[in-house]
């Protein structure tokens, strides 16, 4: 989300006639977007703040803006304001389709500006985006969410669900197709809880977006397990550019623990679903979320979840340390658990993870997959990358005019995290 989010306010800068820049100490303008969700989020965010403040204080032409959820948490803008006075513009989740007027009256009046709605009426449609890919994008189809999971600050920071018209991501689909897009994402907290006014499902969406001529793939998430349907499950079979993959956060794999979290299903319905989609699609990914280390967890807890990874075998996961986000009802548990115990726990998880995975990669050898290729190698400028429809990230010799291209490669080799290829 604020990947998207990021690439919006690109776009914006772009409309007013501004150019990308690597370098803060060259750009004219320097905005953080930031993240609640991520371990020590803000730790990170005030050194890279701090880091800005030497520049910003000798040169008046300079501006610094701050948004995105961090700024939807009344003691983190407190706080910015008494030790970092200097920042120019403040703005939060539920705005940033203003930020041209909020940097306009910035830099005509020479004032700070800070605006934070907490919450909004109406989703905003077809922002300008600075894509970071010109073959693929993300679409937002919900904003916020209505889950409160006890360890979440989103639900405070996004603001509760609400959806776009089928009509009106359709519209813009198809617009991103023209401009040469083959692979779209649909992005939400939850995208299985999306409903169009006119009461029409996520399901309906994707039978739609199935319908558009020259689209050839399509992704989504973050699914949660609750709301997954029958109907979506069977969408795989049904619609051919949906990829056979999915993102399906588990979190925990110990009913008690998924009560504690209020993630709404419990350890059998999960591995109920898992089965479902497995039946229907045999060749699917799956990959997942996993927090560890949450208040309570006991180490009978803690092996259920290992029991999980196995029983499911994940093609990847991505695993987070439990850590206290301020506002949110785990955060006042009193049965927090030791870092150093978390931490144990952790590694134990990413080594079972790092052996499934590298078994599931195995068996990727010698078949043959469709990949569209995203770049050249950052590991050897003479190899493309690029993924499969299941997501597995590939690289192969081949030169940069595929970039963008979807061609098939034979698998030769399997590493932990990654396939190698050769093309066909």
């Amino acid at each position: 989300m604020n990947e998207h989010d990021s690439e919006n306010i690109g776009g914006m800068l772009e409309d007013m006639g501004y150019e990308n820049c690597d370098d803060k100490d060259n750009a004219n303008i320097v905005i953080l977007n930031t993240c609640s969700i991520r371990e020590h989020a803000d730790e990170r965010f005030y050194g890279k703040l701090g880091q800005l403040k030497k520049k910003r204080l000798g040169d008046p032409n300079y501006v610094v803006a701050v948004c995105g959820c961090m700024m939807q948490q009344e003691h983190i803008v407190k706080n910015m304001k008494k030790k970092f006075p200097w920042v120019d513009i403040i703005f939060g989740t539920h705005n940033i389709e203003e930020f041209p007027r909020l940097l306009q009256t910035c830099m005509e009046k020479r004032s700070k500006v800070k605006e934070i709605l907490s919450d909004r009426d109406l989703v905003p449609e077809r922002l300008p985006s600075s894509r970071l890919y010109k073959y693929k994008s993300f679409v937002n189809i919900t904003y916020g969410c209505n889950n409160f999971c006890t360890y979440c600050i989103v639900p405070y920071t996004r603001g509760r669900e609400k959806s776009r018209s089928i009509d009106s991501v359709i519209s813009e689909v198809k617009f991103l197709v023209a401009d040469g897009v083959k692979e779209i994402t649909y992005l939400g907290q939850n995208v299985n809880s999306f409903e169009d006014p006119d009461g029409r499902d996520f399901t309906d969406l994707i039978y739609e977006t199935n319908k558009i001529e020259g689209l050839e793939r399509i992704r989504f998430m973050t699914s949660h397990p609750k709301d997954l349907s029958d109907r979506l499950i069977k969408a795989y079979a049904d619609c051919d550019k949906l990829c056979n993959y999915i993102h399906l956060p588990v979190q925990s794999g110990s009913t008690e623990v998924l009560k504690r979290m209020n993630r709404k299903y419990d350890r059998d319905r999960y591995l109920g679903i898992v089965r479902k989609i497995k039946e229907m699609v045999p060749d699917i990914t799956i990959s997942t979320d996993i927090i560890v280390g949450f208040p309570g967890e006991t180490e009978e807890n803690f092996s259920d979840t290992l029991d999980m990874i196995k029983e499911v075998k994940y093609d990847s996961a991505f695993t987070f340390l439990y850590s206290i986000r301020k506002g949110t009802p785990a955060g006042e548990y009193d049965d927090q658990i030791p870092e150093k115990i978390k931490h144990e726990r952790f590694d134990r998880l990413l080594n079972d993870i790092n052996k499934i995975t590298a078994d599931k990669n195995r068996e990727y050898v010698g078949r043959i997959e469709k990949v569209l290729v995203e770049g050249i190698s950052k590991n050897n400028k003479s190899k493309l990358v690029g993924r499969t429809e299941g997501f597995k990230l590939v690289s192969f010799f081949g030169e940069a005019n595929l970039i963008g291209e979807i061609i098939s490669v034979r698998i030769i080799n399997a590493n932990t995290f990654s396939l190698e290829g050769e093309m066909l």
